[in-house]
């Protein structure tokens, strides 16, 4: 029984006051608890409304999953520096002027499928190294985040001239890359763990470097066209779907990045500055819905043409790949994986279950969570087993997309500890004198 402390009084001694009864199509009262209850339930179409004006502002106000970005970003930097310096001492048997898919080949073929390379501008051996090693230098910035907005677009360039040069030399890895190379462009994928972060962060701005970096480019890009080097490939209009050339995608990129600087420096609380960042924040989450879609429809495809295999339907899949050459890097760990039946079966029918459940888990966190993590170690299993490492990293990298914000910073600050701790003890030893001096 409880008693108000204020008078003294209780519940029991106060006197009940019961509602007048009320007619049969009289309405409640408006003061009423049931009324009161009436009143304060949101309606459905209410409740969508709210939830979709919250969204769009969310869309439009910040960029989403800066985290998962930056890992993608570094992960495919990583990924296309370590595809590079593997195939460094055939480079040019793959892809340069000892290639068996000759230039004038390569020029014929690209000049039906519109695809872009820079490799083609030349025969000379001078540009084919000029232009691989400028991709593998914009792989290592892209992958520290150094002056990111220009070196997604160097690391683009690089990617899509390597591999549209000798197309009949890649696997799904190098498709997925391809893929990938292009998202990164429209997205903000430097907001973390990214040299161009640390400098945000410590208020060096933006510097001179920037400039001279982006009208480095203009020039070359300006060059390249006047002269006629590459070869009517950079023109501003063509006969494709969107009619519009690589030339005018590129000067785009070009003005747009030039605008920013401008308006970012020199009127920095102007209300085109806030256009400008809604635009890059809309293209941003944009282009991170396009990459966890691609990754869906990866898995989607996979799985479904692998359940129409009469391979993966009897389960036998994974014995025939273990039995090749090509696939395998280590022949006593694909005797034993290959002289063991069950374990095969089990690893082609879980292939085939996981990759067409997991565009259906996206509604369940935890499920999502669980299945991603099985997709990840098969993926490192592909790598060490069947000799496919680029491939590997390559789908890891795309499906960090979907890994937790919270796991994605407690593993960076698990990493962070574990550089920092080893210099902190070495720090912490005495000196060889004074341990012998201390009695």
């Amino acid at each position: 029984m409880d008693t108000d402390t204020d008078t003294g009084h209780t519940e029991a001694d106060s006197p009940v006051t019961l509602p007048a009864p009320r007619g049969a199509g009289e309405p409640e009262a408006s003061g009423s608890p049931g009324a009161d209850r009436t009143e304060q339930r949101p309606r459905p179409l209410d409740r969508l409304s709210d939830r979709g004006s919250a969204a769009f502002e969310t869309f439009i106000s910040r960029a989403v999953g800066p985290h998962q970005a930056a890992v993608v970003r570094i992960g495919f930097g990583f990924t296309f520096a370590l595809f590079l310096l593997r195939e460094w001492g055939e480079r040019r048997v793959l892809y340069g002027d000892r290639a068996a898919w000759s230039l004038g080949m390569a020029r014929q073929f690209l000049t039906g499928n519109h695809a872009f390379t820079v490799l083609t501008w030349s025969t000379g051996r001078w540009w084919f190294e000029i232009v691989y090693h400028v991709a593998l230098l914009a792989a290592v910035a892209v992958m520290l985040g150094w002056r990111t907005r220009a070196m997604t677009v160097v690391f683009m360039v690089g990617v899509l001239s390597v591999q549209n040069r000798d197309i009949f030399v890649g696997d799904g890895g190098d498709n997925v890359l391809h893929l990938m190379a292009i998202y990164l462009v429209f997205i903000r994928c430097s907001q973390v763990w990214s040299l161009d972060a640390r400098r945000a962060s410590r208020g060096r701005g933006d510097g001179w470097t920037g400039v001279v970096l982006w009208a480095v480019l203009g020039a070359l890009l300006l060059w390249v066209q006047l002269s006629g080097f590459s070869r009517d490939t950079l023109t501003m209009t063509t006969d494709t779907w969107f009619h519009l050339g690589w030339g005018t995608v590129f000067w785009a990129l070009w003005v747009f990045n030039g605008l920013w600087w401008v308006v970012n420096h020199r009127m920095p609380g102007h209300e085109l500055r806030a256009l400008l960042d809604a635009g890059a924040n809309m293209l941003h989450n944009s282009g991170m819905l396009v990459v966890a879609v691609q990754v869906c429809f990866i898995y989607s495809t996979a799985g479904w043409y692998k359940i129409q295999g009469s391979r993966w339907e009897d389960g036998t899949a994974l014995y025939y790949p273990l039995h090749l050459d090509y696939f395998t890097p280590w022949p006593w760990l694909a005797g034993l994986l290959a002289g063991h039946m069950i374990a095969v079966f089990l690893i082609s029918y879980g292939t085939v279950a996981v990759q067409v459940a997991f565009p259906f888990t996206l509604v369940n966190r935890k499920v999502k969570n669980v299945l991603l993590g099985a997709m990840m170690l098969e993926h490192a299993g592909i790598a060490v087993t069947l000799g496919l490492p680029i491939f590997s990293l390559a789908m890891i990298t795309a499906d960090a997309v979907f890994l937790p914000t919270t796991f994605l910073v407690w593993g960076a600050g698990r990493l962070s500890g574990l550089l920092h701790r080893r210099p902190a003890a070495d720090e912490a030893l005495p000196a060889p004198e004074q341990e012998a001096a201390t009695p």
